[in-house]
């Protein structure tokens, strides 16, 4: 199973706000997660820092076409740009993956 993650910071005042839009995740949103084969989906944060982890069951180019060609995830992305700033990669229009350093399994 490959594994993703990404950072992107909460803008300021705006942390209880993006929260809140997670809890009432749209249902046609999480259907289009898990036809990616997107599992074990979380968030954590500190301070303004957002980093995000999750699994790929079909594997991360799978899921990263999955979810660029979903008007549900521009959708999504602009109903949130005004709680938070993501950068973006120009060629996949996903958040930028981080690079793993260290794994215990």
């Amino acid at each position: 199973m490959e594994k993703y993650a990404w950072k992107a910071r909460v803008l300021e005042g705006k942390l209880e706000e993006y929260k809140r839009r997670h809890n009432e995740i749209w249902p046609e949103l999480v259907k289009l997660l898990k036809e990616a084969g997107i599992c074990n989906y979380t968030i954590w944060n500190v301070g303004d820092e957002l980093f995000g982890y999750y699994e790929c069951e079909k594997g991360i180019d799978f899921a990263a076409k999955t979810q660029a060609e979903s008007p549900i995830v521009d959708k999504w992305n602009e109903y949130m740009k005004d709680v938070m700033e993501m950068e973006l990669d120009p060629i996949t229009g996903a958040q930028p993956q981080l690079q793993k350093v260290f794994e215990l399994d």
